[in-house]
């Protein structure tokens, strides 16, 4: 018989699971869990994501050989997932699910109605994906296959984390189970609740930088796109969305940090836009000393654990790619209070 008093163990599989952003957020709620396999098809990202865990539950995996009988076999009764974005974004010239990148997706919307072990899902994807066809698609499967859900659109920036991503959430009970709360009440702000990051950029800039070299704007950038770009201070209270293509993209990526504080910023920004000419012009830009966010703080910002690491062999353009590829940990944990 089991024992009434000891927590549940929720036996998790975590599907499209990058660099463990699911697995983290689940670490968060403090919840006993067991991820009883991870599935992921980017090598890099599940490099990363054994670097840190230490396990062998991830692995390189085409969700498309999953069955549902393989599923049962594994007793599972939680799935977390964050299927890709692209067949959903401009970039991805919206194709939706005419885009064999949502085959995996819409493969797992096939099997729902044959996994009864599992009783709660949790799956993010990239804001306008309730737009799409793939929602109506998997809501209706839901429906089907005996679930009830809520459905948000949340930035972690509602939570006081000092960056803007919002991003399509949906959570899926078996019918019968009730929600802790409506759609509507998620927490905003919570006083109660640790962020893991501060209030404002200087609370997550590295102190310890000792060769920021590699993050410097280079000289074209600053005359050419800085006027184009969002510039974090340490007094900043937000930052724009981080994306893979952040550093290689100048607009619409990522902001950049000045270490400056924001009226010195300022003088000094205006000085060099009334310059008499172009080198007057950068020498006085080179004096804001404008540099990217490393991949260290951009995954404070995505609310990774301090722990969070990458591996050596790993570039900072592939590290920016898959933090531009996952979650905000926080946020999906606080959706996650709702397991029981």
């Amino acid at each position: 018989m089991e024992n009434p008093t000891k927590p549940r163990t929720y036996r998790v599989l975590e599907l499209f699971s990058g660099i463990g952003g699911m697995r983290m957020a689940m670490e968060h709620t403090g919840k006993e869990f067991e991820i009883v396999s991870a599935i992921d098809v980017n090598p890099i990202a599940n490099t990363v994501y054994s670097h840190n865990i230490g396990e062998t539950t991830v692995r390189n995996g085409n969700i498309l050989s999953l069955s549902a009988e393989k599923i049962c076999k594994l007793n599972i009764d939680t799935i977390v997932m964050s299927p890709p974005c692209q067949p959903f974004t401009r970039n991805g010239k919206f194709n939706d699910i005419n885009d064999r990148r949502t085959d995996p997706f819409r493969h797992i919307c096939d099997l729902l109605d044959r996994i009864p072990t599992v009783s709660f899902i949790l799956m993010e994807n990239v804001k306008g994906f309730e737009k799409s066809q793939a929602c109506e698609m998997y809501k209706q499967r839901l429906d089907e296959a005996g679930f009830h859900y809520q459905e948000y659109v949340l930035s972690p920036h509602q939570f006081g984390v000092p960056n803007t991503r919002h991003r399509y959430y949906c959570i899926a009970k078996r019918k019968g189970m009730e929600f802790k709360r409506k759609s509507d009440e998620i927490i905003i702000n919570p006083e109660d609740e640790d962020t893991a990051v501060g209030t404002n950029i200087g609370q997550i800039v590295q102190e310890d930088l000792e060769d920021a070299g590699p993050f410097m704007l280079k000289s074209a950038a600053l005359l050419k796109h800085l006027p184009l770009m969002d510039v974090c201070t340490k007094d900043s209270t937000n930052s724009m969305c981080f994306t893979k293509a952040y550093t290689h993209y100048a607009e619409g990526t990522g902001s950049v940090f000045c270490p400056l504080a924001r009226e010195d910023f300022d003088t000094i920004y205006n000085r060099a836009m009334n310059a008499d000419d172009e080198d007057s012009k950068l020498a006085t830009l080179q004096e804001l000393r404008m540099r990217y966010f490393t991949p260290k703080e951009v995954a404070r910002l995505m609310s990774f654990p301090e722990y969070f690491c990458f591996p050596e062999t790993v570039t900072n353009k592939q590290r920016y790619r898959v933090l531009g590829n996952s979650v905000n940990v926080f946020v999906v944990s606080m959706l996650l209070q709702e397991l029981q």
